[in-house]
């Protein structure tokens, strides 16, 4: 029998809890999914000078208490922020950082954020899949943008790579998306491009036929954001894991 890709529920963003002082996409949030045996989520943005850092906002206040982008700082800047709330003091890791601190005790599910231009696109691809060429521990990417999981195939990353995707009917992500581009997410038309190997799928829009079509013919479908068991045995039925956060997942 084949193992599943995702044979362990996936802690969104780390194993965090805020009121607790655990901040998500932080080293604390990672050590406690390690800890509880759960695979792990994270994000990815771009800085000023060309460097991936671990950390979901484009903007820096809900999580540092600073204004301003993301892509306006430097990686030093960047990691020498305190993350709001944390009892640990932690700060915003680095790409290499993170994959030094989870040295494949963890599967991971990097998710690669949409960036604002061409060139910060084809960076991030880039300096991802060149740090994750040297990282020996399970690892996959995804994102919203079928561009940058093509652009990290090109740039020489050879392992699972996979989609995003949700329903298309609320708040657009990527921002600024045409009605025909919306159409073609909602229905992964850009198959021809991307090849994706899974699906990440908002629990809410698990039975779209582009999912349900996809999974018959075997991609695996990972449901995001799962924040309650009754949620996560309701969404189990339409795909093959969990991203879950608040609430510990019976695994059994």
């Amino acid at each position: 029998m084949t193992e599943p890709l995702f044979p362990r529920p996936v802690a969104h963003r780390g194993l965090h809890d805020r009121g607790k002082g655990v901040v998500e996409n932080s080293a604390s949030a990672f050590a406690a999914a390690i800890e509880g045996k759960f695979a792990i989520e994270c994000d990815l943005q771009l800085t000023r000078d060309g460097h991936a850092v671990v950390f979901h906002d484009d903007t820096l206040e809900r999580l540092t208490g600073e204004a301003g982008f993301v892509r306006d700082k430097s990686i030093d800047e960047m990691t020498d922020l305190p993350l709001l709330d944390s009892k640990a003091g932690d700060r915003p890791q680095t790409l290499d950082a993170f994959l030094d601190q989870i040295a494949g005790r963890a599967l991971l599910q990097i998710e690669l954020k949409h960036q604002s231009t061409p060139e910060a696109t084809q960076r991030l691809a880039k300096v991802t899949a060149d740090a994750l060429a040297n990282y020996a521990g399970p690892v996959t990417i995804e994102s919203f943008d079928p561009h940058l999981i093509t652009l990290a195939r090109e740039s020489g990353f050879s392992g699972p790579r996979g989609i995003i995707t949700y329903d298309y009917e609320s708040a657009d992500y990527p921002p600024g998306i045409t009605e025909d581009e919306r159409y073609i997410l909602k229905h992964l038309l850009h198959w021809h491009e991307t090849q994706f190997d899974f699906i990440s799928c908002a629990h809410n829009a698990l039975t779209l036929p582009a999912i349900t079509f996809w999974r018959a013919l075997g991609k695996p479908v990972t449901a995001w954001t799962i924040r309650s068991q009754a949620d996560a045995d309701k969404a189990l039925l339409h795909c093959d894991q969990i991203v879950f956060e608040g609430f510990d997942p019976i695994t059994a």
